[in-house]
């Protein structure tokens, strides 16, 4: 018994040199490359820039619409959705611009559960006759920004900024605030054909 505690003893002032110090925690490091645009140079009817980090990919659960994509950045699990919509399709083309500016302001608010807050904002390039809404999303929301474009007689894209992760607000602020500054430059160099 004696000889079990001394050797237990003898370990534990052994094993204690050391003072030890917990390491502190550490987060994975995002690199983000240069910002630089090219045109989209499509025959879609609209036209705007895109990082040139970005990949354009046709929209795969709508093909029967020709001019919907995805702007996708993979590095960082990146999609913003770009629909478009002829308004001179239709007889009625005021009231399904209406319809369509209305939808687009009821997907945004369908964020309002998770989000903390929702801030629209303007858009008007009277030059390109491009008018909209932005719609900043704010908190634990799946789509950080959304928006429409719109001449009002013709031409209406709509926009939704996804992250393909699992919401966590902390861990997603580098991306949004790296890829924001991108679909305002898409939104700012945005002209119709």
């Amino acid at each position: 018994m004696r000889f079990s505690y001394i050797l237990f003893l003898l370990l534990f002032l052994w094993g204690c040199k050391e003072d030890y110090t917990p390491k502190p925690r550490g987060y994975y490091r995002i690199d983000f490359p240069e910002k630089s645009y090219t045109d989209l140079n499509r025959t879609f009817p609209y036209d705007f820039e895109i990082p040139e980090y970005a990949r354009v990919e046709k929209d795969s659960r709508n093909r029967n619409e020709p001019y919907w994509i995805n702007v996708a950045v993979p590095e960082n699990k990146v999609e913003i959705h770009i629909s478009y919509y002829d308004l001179n399709s239709q007889k009625d083309d005021y009231n399904l611009l209406a319809e369509l500016m209305e939808e687009t302001r009821t997907l945004a608010y369908k964020h309002s559960i998770k989000a903390d807050a929702i801030e629209e904002r303007l858009f008007m390039n009277h030059a390109k006759k491009v008018y909209g809404t932005i719609y900043s999303i704010e908190g634990n929301a799946a789509s950080p920004m959304q928006f429409f474009l719109t001449d009002s007689t013709r031409h209406f894209l709509r926009g939704a900024f996804y992250i393909r992760e699992v919401p966590d607000i902390d861990s997603l602020t580098p991306v949004i605030n790296f890829i924001e500054p991108d679909i305002i430059h898409m939104i700012e160099t945005t002209s119709w054909k």
